[in-house]
């Protein structure tokens, strides 16, 4: 029987859910045991982050301009990402991030290459397929920035203004959920959805989202082959 979007997003959504032990650092922040230069860490690596995945949406979103939906989705994550850079600002502030320091970062390969991989999907995959791929990530992304939000609050006394990046992320956004099952259903109706191969992009978004927190949990171990 065919499925629905909504039935695809789902299932999708489920089977490439990361296993709670490919995050070493979010339990500590949930514990309250990173140290302030792992949590600046995190922040000036979504200095990074932040701006190249706007930058990947708006290209995603003009690529796709035959496909309304999936443009209307690209274009709202769009978005999202330039409020959430307003947002990253005073989590940096609180962190003791500032300019001086921001220039002085070097960013890590492990924490970068996640945005390099949506760049990539930018360039070369085909629309649709990232939207079901980036929804089945933004699940997990998601139920990490709740409990850093919660964390921040009750282990490091950040105040609400401070954990707002990690609440955007957090809080439920079904116009863009709408969206995304609109455009889902777009491709399918149009047969230009391949289900496999955005299932890999979605795994492979699974393994460098788990890159990233590994590399921020110990930055000084070197990526790839020993």
């Amino acid at each position: 029987m065919t499925r629905t979007a909504r039935e695809l997003l789902e299932t999708t959504t489920r089977d490439l859910a990361p296993d709670p032990r490919s995050n070493p650092l979010v339990p500590l922040i949930a514990r309250g045991e990173a140290d302030g230069d792992t949590l600046a860490a995190l922040a000036l690596e979504q200095h990074g982050v932040i701006p190249a995945d706007r930058r990947a949406f708006l290209r995603l979103a003009e690529r796709a301009k035959a496909e309304p939906a999936s443009a209307a989705y690209f274009t709202a994550l769009a978005q999202g990402e330039a409020l959430a850079a307003e947002h990253l600002k005073t989590f940096a502030a609180a962190c003791g991030v500032d300019g001086t320091r921001a220039d002085a970062y070097d960013p890590l390969p492990g924490c970068q290459s996640y945005p390099a991989y949506v760049a990539w999907l930018a360039l070369n995959a085909e629309p649709a397929d990232v939207v079901l791929a980036l929804t089945a990530n933004f699940s997990a992304w998601g139920g990490y920035c709740a409990t850093i939000a919660e964390a921040l609050r009750a282990h490091y006394a950040f105040p609400d203004e401070a954990c707002a990046f990690f609440d955007f992320f957090a809080a439920p956004a079904p116009a863009l959920d709408r969206t995304a099952t609109a455009a889902v259903e777009e491709a399918l109706d149009a047969g230009r959805l391949d289900e496999n191969r955005a299932r890999r992009y979605g795994r492979l978004l699974q393994g460098y989202e788990a890159l990233f927190w590994a590399t921020l949990r110990h930055p000084t171990q070197p990526v790839g082959r020993g």
